[in-house]
């Protein structure tokens, strides 16, 4: 059994990186709504998928006018992430001033309620428009970086078995971890994130002190409906073929990865991604191994879930939050 876990680790390793910066990438989304709002924005896995399908609907023009037999792939994949980014980021503000602002005041279970409103009503509209155009809710896009790697790792360590991946594993973790330190960036040392900061502190005094509060929960909702965005063109390049509920078990790892760094904590959220992307594909590598048959690869998921009910007993606060002491 030891064995064949250490036989298969380079590959678990190369999957578990790709799903992992895709979970640390969305999950930035929750963890920053969060921070400033205190709202679970069940929508943000519906951005994600949004992202995908604008993504994917840009690739299929992009090809049926023979644009990318003149381009090289990397100048049309800049293209297809910049126009999903831009457009799931105005998608984001546009659901905050409809359905979050109004109920800014209101307890927080009709706010979440809302969000996951707001979830369902964007899977319906993409499934809708999907089968319109095509008949068909799933929908397979072009490949763009078809190039097959091979990692031989055994010439090194023979313990270790070799690697098999894509080109576009590399695009993916390239792209997904120039965003992560952009953010970083954006958000450590910039005056926008300095007032986001300032905003998720405390919102009154912030506003005392000259903030335009509703413009920087605006341009929260912006960056980070544009990451998720993002992050779905990322998962429809990496896996080819997406569908409108995509973004539902994602969105649910997502903010698991979240809590699990801490939520509000955004490099908190980018570990948490990171390790919840690992371990599901540690999981899918060797469950049946581990339990003689028992589970197989399928179960994968019980990981996440059961890493989210173990945080929430034993460290509610995440592995990088702090406890917060409420004043009564």
């Amino acid at each position: 059994m030891l064995a064949h876990i250490i036989q298969t680790l380079p590959q678990v390793i190369v999957d578990g990186l790709t799903l992992g910066v895709v979970y640390a990438v969305v999950a930035i989304g929750y963890t920053m709504v969060y921070g400033i709002l205190e709202l679970i924005n069940f929508a943000h896995g519906e951005i994600f998928m949004s992202g995908a399908f604008i993504g994917t609907t840009v690739l299929l023009i992009l090809s049926s006018v023979g644009f990318l037999s003149s381009v090289p792939a990397i100048l049309a994949f800049i293209i297809i992430i910049v126009i999903a980014s831009i457009a799931t980021g105005f998608l984001g503000m546009g659901i905050e001033r409809v359905a979050y602002r109004p109920l800014r005041n209101a307890p927080k279970l009709i706010t979440l309620i809302t969000a996951i409103g707001v979830s369902f009503l964007l899977q319906d509209i993409v499934r809708f428009i999907a089968e319109l155009k095509t008949g068909n809710y799933i929908v397979s896009a072009p490949s763009l970086f078809n190039e097959k790697i091979h990692l031989k790792t055994s010439s090194i360590l023979p313990q270790f078995g070799d690697a098999l991946f894509k080109s576009s594993f590399l695009v993916v973790l390239i792209v997904a971890i120039i965003m992560l330190i952009v953010l970083d960036f954006f958000v450590n040392r910039t005056k926008w994130g300095m007032a986001m900061r300032a905003v998720a502190q405390d919102r009154e005094t912030a506003s005392l002190m000259s903030i335009n509060v509703n413009k920087v929960i605006s341009v929260t909702f912006f960056v980070g409906s544009a990451l998720g965005g993002a992050t779905g063109v990322l998962f429809m390049v990496q896996y080819g073929s997406i569908d409108p509920y995509i973004g539902f078990i994602l969105g649910i790892k997502a903010f698991t990865a979240a809590v699990l760094g801490g939520i509000g904590n955004i490099r908190g959220a980018m570990v948490g991604g990171l390790l919840i992307g690992l371990l599901e594909m540690f999981a899918a590598a060797n469950l049946s191994t581990i339990t003689h048959g028992a589970f197989g690869a399928e179960y994968k998921d019980i990981f996440a879930f059961a890493i989210l009910i173990a945080v929430l007993i034993f460290k509610p606060e995440g592995l990088f939050g702090k406890a917060v002491v409420e004043k009564v």
